[in-house]
């Protein structure tokens, strides 16, 4: 019996197994950081739940999505980790008050679109500051948010994500994007406000 072919096909699994773990590796080291900041801040700085959070998204990520490319896990990954962090605050909303499960839990009290609303370019979180803005105070500022502005202001403006991939990511209408994130950038300006005089409360 000729076994030259299951060789070679066994072979090329084992590439292809050890590539994806090697590209997985280096996707983790490269947004691992900045997930954890996202987690940390919508999870009002428990870090043990963020680091989970994340973690689980990988595998999740590694599991289902393995034979895709580095450039499709990007957008995936957050998709997984919006889903995650989205049953997380359903579990502890429904922990909070025992009887919530005889109702709908409502998790976001702004899921709403304002037509007019133009979505501002993509910005560096710190763009619009000075530099006497500290990174803390940024982020502090952020975690002031609710936590769907939050998802918004960091998908677009720290990933980079445009409106349609950020509308798919957290599962909603491009106009609530465009919403949460002007509201996002509003309130963010309005909160360092005192630390940057020159930026003060924009109008609507």
């Amino acid at each position: 019996m000729d076994l030259a072919p299951k060789q070679s096909k066994t072979q090329d699994s084992s590439t292809l197994k050890s590539t994806a773990e090697s590209r997985l590796k280096n996707f983790m080291q490269e947004v691992t950081g900045r997930a954890l900041v996202m987690m940390e801040t919508a999870t009002q700085n428990q870090q043990g739940i963020a680091m989970d959070l994340v973690q689980e998204a990988f595998i999740s990520l590694h599991k289902s999505y393995s034979d895709r490319s580095t450039e499709e896990w990007y957008p995936l990954f957050y998709t997984i980790l919006t889903n995650k962090l989205q049953d997380w605050r359903r579990k502890e909303a429904r922990r909070a008050q025992p009887f919530s499960f005889f109702k709908k839990v409502s998790l976001d009290d702004d899921d709403f679109e304002v037509n007019e609303v133009v979505d501002e370019r993509a910005l560096n979180p710190s763009d619009f500051l000075s530099q006497a803005v500290t990174a803390d105070e940024i982020q502090e500022a952020i975690a002031g948010l609710p936590v769907r502005q939050q998802q918004a202001f960091m998908l677009r403006a720290w990933e980079g994500f445009d409106t349609a991939t950020t509308a798919q990511i957290m599962n909603c209408s491009e106009g609530s994007v465009k919403t949460h994130y002007h509201r996002a950038i509003q309130g963010l300006r309005n909160a360092l406000a005192h630390l940057n005089p020159h930026l003060g409360g924009s109008s609507e």
